[in-house]
């Protein structure tokens, strides 16, 4: 896992447009997010398809993938990178869930994820960013 503090540039987060969870997630990151590191495109998405294929994660992942240094990261890891390109206090509580064993992490995160459907239910379509959070989100393209 990369240690360092992402710069700008380098953390895009990749998440199921179709989840109500991931959805409140991204709405509930982007103000907390001061300095601008994170950006965001949906899985389902031309940009999210693409990456998701060149760095060989499963189509039905069902996880956050955070693309970061070159690579992509997901469960447990995609959470702490978020953490720590939020910094402050969650930056610090994402260093706390680092001390953590990976696979007590992942397990706790799979459960989540293998019942966020059922638990916070789910969009027909892609949610799609309002106006003022547009700017946050990768361009579709590919490059």
């Amino acid at each position: 896992m990369n240690r360092h503090l992402p710069d700008r540039s380098d953390v895009l987060v990749l998440f199921d447009g179709q989840c109500n969870l991931c959805s409140g997630v991204v709405q509930y990151l982007v103000p907390r997010d001061v300095h601008g590191r994170l950006k965001f495109a949906s899985l389902q998405s031309r940009r999210g398809s693409h990456l998701t294929r060149s760095f060989s994660v499963p189509a039905e992942v069902d996880s956050v993938v955070v693309v970061s240094g070159g690579r992509a990261l997901l469960h447990s890891d995609a959470l702490i990178t978020i953490g720590l390109a939020l910094g402050g206090r969650y930056g610090v509580g994402a260093r706390v869930l680092r001390v953590l064993p990976r696979q007590l992490r992942d397990a706790g995160y799979r459960v989540l994820a293998r019942h966020r459907y059922r638990w916070f239910g789910q969009h027909s379509e892609c949610w799609l960013p309002s106006p003022e959070l547009r700017s946050r989100f990768a361009e579709d393209g590919i490059a």
